[in-house]
């Protein structure tokens, strides 16, 4: 099969090739386990953050991706649930132990044994891959392989970002950043919070605007002063500065959610501008959001379908996946960027 392969760690830039196009051997299910023709797969920022040295370390070489929708072409023994010409979507969750405290109180998420896709095992920059049974997501009919790539990621790690924000109706949600995960949380925020404006804090001035085609009730550059104090933060973005930036917009009582697995390198001194009383003060909140469960997965599938939540998305062929990473990087970003595979 031809996958695309992250064969070391270094920088993404132009003029440096930083993904191998391979042959590989087409993967063979285990038990339990089914294999999957490729059909389309999301392009994420923590492909990014793989490739560059910020996540845990990748169990390298790797194929990347995990936003991955395809068809069942195979199966393992003991495969109960799943048949050929199903089509299914995979996450970041590959897998979690099931047995653990955590896994038992639901937050598998939180698993020490949390196996991710694209990172730890291979993922969906490819023509094939293979995923446990009980980790493979069933695609609602509506949406097309390229519109629920998306979901997988962008729309659930959004989904669950938004609930850990704990707002209600009728407050003033803040989205700073505006990629392919906030683009999908206004969406959302609109349909679940109709009575809630929504600002959003972008330094592009083209996010601002897409910003406001979809519904938000102001948008403005990162640290511009909103029409009024946010109940609730969202950040999507890979660095701390927008966070010290925003955190003096929040209202006493408020929750700001960081949504990333790393802030790159060489931004660490934002941290030092905190200020206890303007940013932290009267109850405010920072809380952090790791990976995402399989009810995450499948809750906001259902919901999008629900609501009608289509993705902006720009399409790139498998062989222009550097260009897709480059782009994203670059900020060159309306909506979500996914590769049509098969």
């Amino acid at each position: 099969m031809r996958a695309q392969v992250i064969a070391a760690t270094g920088e993404v830039k132009r003029g440096r090739s930083f993904l191998e196009m391979r042959e590989l051997p087409d993967p063979v299910p285990g038990r339990g386990e089914v294999l999957v023709r490729v059909s389309a797969c999301g392009v994420c920022h923590t492909e990014l953050d793989e490739i560059e040295g910020r996540t845990p370390p990748p169990n390298l070489p790797v194929v990347p991706g995990h936003q991955v929708v395809g068809r069942v072409v195979g199966v393992g023994e003991g495969v109960k649930t799943l048949g050929e010409g199903d089509r299914v979507g995979v996450a970041w969750i590959y897998s979690a132990c099931g047995e653990c405290p955590r896994c038992e109180r639901g937050e598998e998420n939180l698993c020490s044994r949390f196996t991710a896709t694209g990172r730890d095992v291979n993922g969906g920059y490819a023509e094939y891959m293979v995923v446990p049974e009980a980790f493979a997501h069933p695609i609602p009919e509506g949406f097309s392989d390229v519109e629920a790539a998306p979901l997988l990621c962008a729309g659930a790690i959004g989904f669950r970002s938004l609930a850990l924000t704990g707002m209600k109706n009728g407050q003033t949600l803040g989205l700073v950043g505006f990629g392919a995960s906030n683009h999908l949380v206004l969406k959302l925020a609109l349909y679940l919070f109709p009575e809630s404006p929504i600002f959003v804090f972008a330094r592009s001035e083209r996010e601002r605007e897409f910003a406001l085609e979809l519904g938000a009730a102001w948008a403005g550059d990162i640290g511009e002063n909103p029409p009024s104090e946010v109940d609730a933060m969202i950040d999507t973005t890979p660095v701390w500065d927008p966070i010290v930036r925003s955190l003096q917009f929040l209202s006493p009582g408020g929750r700001f959610v960081i949504n990333a697995i790393r802030k790159e390198e060489g931004d660490k001194g934002a941290l030092l501008e905190l200020d206890y009383p303007r940013h932290l003060w009267l109850e405010k909140e920072i809380k952090s959001v790791a990976n995402v469960t399989r009810s995450d997965v499948r809750d906001f599938l259902q919901v999008a379908e629900r609501a009608g939540i289509r993705p902006e998305v720009e399409t790139y062929s498998l062989e222009e996946a550097e260009r897709a990473l480059l782009d994203l990087k670059e900020r060159r970003i309306r909506g979500a960027k996914v590769l049509v595979v098969g």
